[in-house]
């Protein structure tokens, strides 16, 4: 039968040490385990943290970029409506000032005779072949009926010749175009129920009108925006 030594104080004090430093020892790694998985989770969580505001500030930056990029067009845009504005008005400003004085200088053609007879003859004449009937009837200003005779004779001989046909033209002395009138005529047949008004003052306003789209080429040059041409 074995005995039962009591241990001395000694003996217990070494026991109780060991306990303690066993103890502590746990103790430590499990505080240090629990202090590597905060630190694991506080990384896992700074990551997210980061990556979220980054996704933020990276969204938030595009989104004003885009704003800023929409801006400028839009002053872009803005800017060359108002400079391409100005400049259509100061051609158009331009225009009217050239027709302006092309219509203050009309009354300049009459002067040279031997220019005016020559351009009353081919209105004359212009307005027959439209008319193409054998009588025809011309008006024109009072001043300017003894050229217009002249111009008639010049443009009869002309028509026959072209057309092998005669044409028989008279002035309607009666009702004359206003003296206040640049000159120029207008010739009729069909007893006056058609009408051809071959005035200066109406042959400028054709012009322009038709011949507008060649003037602005000669003035300004080829639109380059313009995708079609007549």
């Amino acid at each position: 039968m074995s005995q039962i030594h009591a241990l001395s104080d000694d003996q217990v004090a070494g026991e109780l040490r060991k306990m303690t430093a066993f103890i502590k020892q746990e103790a430590m790694e499990k505080a240090n385990e629990i202090r590597l998985k905060a630190d694991e989770e506080f990384a896992i969580e700074k990551s997210k943290l980061v990556r979220q505001e980054t996704s933020s500030i990276d969204s938030s930056y595009e989104k004003k970029f885009k704003q800023a990029s929409m801006s400028q067009q839009i002053t872009r845009s803005t800017v060359a409506n108002k400079s391409r504005l100005r400049i259509l008005s100061s051609r158009q400003e331009l225009l009217d000032t050239l027709f302006e004085d092309a219509r203050k200088k009309l009354g300049d053609v009459a002067k040279d005779e031997g220019t005016y007879q020559d351009l009353l003859q081919n209105l004359i004449l212009e307005g027959a072949y439209a008319l193409n009937e054998a009588k025809l009837q011309v008006k024109a200003r009072k001043a300017d009926f003894k050229l217009v005779n002249k111009a008639i004779e010049g443009a009869q001989s002309e028509y026959k010749k072209n057309i092998s046909k005669d044409v028989a033209i008279t002035i309607d002395e009666s009702d004359p175009l206003p003296e206040g009138s640049a000159g120029g005529i207008t010739i009729s047949g069909t007893n006056g129920r058609i009408d051809i008004n071959n005035t200066l003052e109406e042959r400028l306003k054709l012009l322009e009108t038709d011949a507008l789209p060649s003037i602005r080429v000669t003035l300004f040059g080829e639109n380059e925006n313009r995708r079609f041409h007549d």
